[in-house]
């Protein structure tokens, strides 16, 4: 752009009439001024050039759409061009007027600066800098914690906002809405950047000042960089690796007594946070209140999620770094995971199974004396918690529940830690899903959840076959009629046989179905036998099961 017109010039030096010396206006003086301009520097800027006696015009570097670029204190310019650039600032606009002596003196030049002419110079100092720099590093801001820092090698992204050193933007990778990335110290970049990103962590912002030499030199950029420019760059690191890390697992917290770890082809369900190193989040599990669930060591997840599974406690909860070669690659996923992406994830094992595993049974208390137990058709009171692993209550029942074993009325996981029990006996099981609720779960169970039930049984009535309502412990009275006809009048009423029914099994010669109301069932009973329906059973209306099934159902019970 054009510069803008200078203030009115103040009274040039003179002695008897003649400028002795140059005179410098500094009409506009940046308030910060960094570097001045010393002998030896190189300098980049635009000017005007004019004859102090007309303001007629005899050169502009703007005519010419390119700063002029020189160095200051050794001959390469006129000399009151080396004096009057001295001490000036990027950004500066001076007025330099210089007499003929210290420009181009009696003689002038090539038809364009008559003989004994003063000169005026309007000049933007755009750029400074020597051959003795290097790249300048001013850091910003940096975490607090520093596990890693940027090596030759590694595989960095950032982001940057670039510019002159005037201020002028020439790109920026946040426009784009994507970091830069690139191989660091192997050439892939301007020799500034390799040598500034060097030593960075994730999450630390730096300025860096690269002189022209170590960034696009004599030839610039394109339009956006032009030759023999600085360049400023504000960089945040956003992720590095190199491409022979591992995995890195971090253990934050393992449960006490963890007597199982996770293998392969077990399932497991864990919760977890993912986010990119710079902490900034792009999933959880815990947004969606479900688990994460997946086979182990099966190709279901990326391969570093596979390998970092493995060997964990119920309940533990760790911190997993995974690189991009071992999760999702250059390509990344969409717009979800950018390409190149470190991967952190922080998880919380919640349970783990596999297919193969049976009820697991502990029996943590039993008393000592203990003959009979629970088994097949006894209907049974117990008291239970029911846990998922990680603690969460699910149900419980301090007082009792009833069930009758063997009549699928519990999962069948249950049915099984219910076994064998004696009266008082306490125990821990361990249910995996596919004896518990599967895959699909039920009411505040979830999917393939681990079931952990703290158990006591605190009655235990024997029971009886299915499809009997009663049976005998013994042999029974045979014949049969007889003994129930306790009056000896050839007929037995119900008030008759509920007697000899209840007499039976008060002297342990036979039982009834236990849960059911003892009354309901010797009534059921006799309605059976009273086949003509007349309030009373004859011997010729008494039938029995076969013999066969009877002597089995006895089998059964003893």
């Amino acid at each position: 752009e054009p510069l803008p017109p200078p203030p009115p010039p103040p009274p040039p030096a003179l002695c008897s009439g003649v400028l002795v010396d140059v005179v410098v206006d500094r009409y506009d003086v940046p308030k910060v001024c960094p570097r001045e301009v010393q002998t030896e520097d190189f300098v980049r800027y635009h000017f005007n050039g004019t004859f102090y006696a007309d303001g007629k015009k005899f050169d502009s570097s703007h005519d010419r759409s390119r700063a002029f670029v020189s160095q200051v204190g050794l001959g390469k310019l006129i000399t009151g061009m080396d004096r009057g650039l001295q001490g000036m600032c990027v950004n500066e606009r001076r007025r330099i007027t210089v007499p003929p002596h210290l420009a181009y003196g009696s003689i002038g030049t090539g038809g364009v600066i008559p003989p004994d002419a003063v000169l005026v110079y309007d000049v933007l100092l755009l750029d400074i800098w020597n051959a003795e720099d290097k790249v300048e590093i001013r850091t910003i801001s940096k975490p607090a914690i520093c596990n890693r820092t940027t090596a030759a090698s590694d595989f960095i992204r950032y982001h940057y906002n670039g510019t002159l050193l005037s201020g002028e933007a020439f790109d920026s990778s946040y426009s784009r809405n994507a970091t830069y990335d690139t191989y660091l110290g192997q050439g892939d970049l301007i020799k500034g950047l390799d040598e500034g990103l060097l030593g960075m962590c994730v999450g630390e912002r730096r300025v860096l000042i690269v002189p022209p030499f170590l960034a696009y030199g004599e030839n610039g950029y394109g339009t956006l960089v032009p030759p023999q420019a600085s360049l400023v760059f504000e960089v945040l690191l956003v992720d590095v690796f190199n491409p022979k890390d591992d995995l890195i697992v971090e253990v934050k917290e393992v449960p006490e007594g963890c007597t199982r770890r996770t293998k392969a082809r077990d399932y497991i369900r864990y919760h977890y946070n993912g986010t990119f190193q710079d902490g900034s989040a792009f999933d959880s599990s815990y947004q969606r209140n479900s688990t994460y669930n997946t086979y182990i060591g099966m190709g279901y997840v990326i391969k570093g999620m596979d390998k970092a599974l493995q060997g964990l406690c119920a309940g533990e909860k760790r911190r997993i770094i995974i690189p991009p070669h071992l999760a999702y690659g250059e390509g990344g996923v969409g717009d979800f995971i950018p390409g190149s992406a470190v991967l952190v994830f922080d998880i919380h094992v919640i349970d783990f199974h596999n297919p193969k595993d049976p009820v697991q049974i502990k029996v943590t208390h039993r008393p000592q004396d203990c003959n009979v137990t629970s088994e097949a058709d006894d209907y049974i009171q117990y008291s239970y918690n029911c846990s998922l692993m990680d603690g969460t209550l699910l149900d419980q029942y301090d007082s009792s529940s009833t069930t009758t074993l063997g009549a699928n009325k519990v999962i069948v996981g249950l049915e099984e830690g219910l076994s064998g029990m004696c009266v008082g006996e306490r125990r821990e099981v361990v249910i995996p899903p596919h004896w518990g609720h599967g895959e699909n779960g039920a009411g505040e169970v979830p999917g393939s959840a681990v079931l952990f039930f703290e158990l006591e049984l605190l009655e235990l009535q024997k029971g009886v076959p299915e499809g009997y309502m009663f049976v005998w412990l013994g042999d029974g009275p045979d014949p049969l009629f007889p003994a129930m006809d306790l009056n000896s009048d050839k007929e037995v009423p119900q008030e008759e046989f509920s007697s000899f029914i209840m007499t039976e099994i008060s002297q342990g010669r036979g039982r009834l179905r236990p849960g059911v109301d003892a009354h309901s069932i010797i009534k059921d009973m006799f309605n059976n036998q009273d086949r003509n329906k007349d309030g009373k059973i004859t011997e010729d209306e008494l039938t029995l099961k076969d013999d066969e099934e009877t002597k089995q159902a006895r089998r059964d019970e003893l």
